[in-house]
């Protein structure tokens, strides 16, 4: 008899339409590789639906709060469903980035200069000097994410808005100009790295992310070789010090252009990254000669409680 599947997807975060995006796709790989696939769109009732199915395994799909940050995580173990990608606590810390940064930091990985504001007191007056980065410590996706330039003259006014639903608590980093690069963790092996450029040669925001044509992945990235196997054993060290499993994927930002600093940091860890069949993981996977359905196929093989 087939193995038996719950994709979870959708949600209730800002990232649901991506998370079902994602979990539709895995979906139909995991369906490509014979197994019986339930796609389960997460509501408050998770735990009575799952109760109810009795998968032999979950693929989640989630992302963001709630589906990221170690809730459901709990659910499962609760429920003793194996699951793919991170445990509770791995979940926990890297969905808090500021969290994430301390393990970071005290593994060896270099990490941004910093600190957690209150939105409205870094709307009020700069809590760093231009140009810094302002963004929610536990969101993903680019949400609520703010680069405030070396001219501005005050903080983004968008920040004391009443309708405001991306937490009280904001990181405060400085920018570090250069390239944005990426590289995911499968198991105990670090695959290639990408750098990601926004088709517009703006920031890698929402809108590059996930409209079609918005970015340019160019794999393997074109950096120096020492750089190149440096970012590798980063995103094995990032991981591994947080205690991930599954798949991972750790981003980068790496000045090396014209007089830059030649500093190199990691940015955050994702232990639900986007999973499309275009999305960065799946990508990452197709050039070591991995495909899409023999990806997901691993991870449900992967996939387990208490770990």
């Amino acid at each position: 008899m087939a193995k038996h599947v719950a994709v979870l997807m959708g949600g209730w975060s800002s990232e649901r339409e991506v998370s079902l995006r994602s979990g539709n796709a895995c979906a139909k790989a995991l369906e490509g590789e014979g197994f019986k696939v339930t796609r389960v769109d997460v509501d408050r009732n998770v735990a009575a639906t799952l109760a109810a199915l009795k998968p032999d395994a979950a693929f989640n799909a989630l992302h963001g709060p709630y589906g990221e940050d170690g809730t459901i995580q709990g659910v499962l173990e609760i429920l003793q469903i194996p699951y793919t990608h991170s445990g509770v606590m791995a979940s926990a810390v890297a969905m808090n980035k500021q969290m994430a940064k301390i393990v970071m930091e005290a593994a060896g990985v270099p990490v941004p200069h910093g600190k957690v504001v209150r939105r409205l007191d870094a709307a009020k007056e700069h809590v760093l000097k231009p140009p810094y980065v302002l963004k929610p410590v536990a969101e993903g996706s680019s949400y609520g994410v703010f680069i405030i330039r070396e001219d501005a003259k005050h903080p983004p006014q968008e920040l004391s808005r009443s309708d405001w639903h991306f937490g009280e608590e904001l990181l405060a980093e400085e920018f570090i100009a250069g390239r944005e690069l990426t590289c995911a963790v499968m198991g105990d092996k670090a695959l290639d790295v990408t750098e990601i450029r926004a088709a517009d040669g703006g920031w890698y925001d929402y809108e590059a992310k996930y409209s079609d044509g918005g970015s340019i992945h160019i794999l393997p990235a074109e950096i120096k070789g020492n750089i190149y196997l440096r970012i590798q054993e980063l995103a094995l060290r990032a991981h591994k010090a947080l205690g991930c499993r599954g798949v991972s994927r750790t981003d980068f930002r790496y000045d090396d252009g014209p007089g830059g600093s030649g500093q190199l940091v990691a940015l955050e860890v994702n232990t639900q990254p986007g999973m499309t069949e275009v999305s960065l993981v799946p990508e990452l996977a197709a050039h070591a000669g991995i495909s899409f359905g023999e990806l997901v196929r691993w991870m449900v093989e992967d996939a387990s409680c208490n770990r």
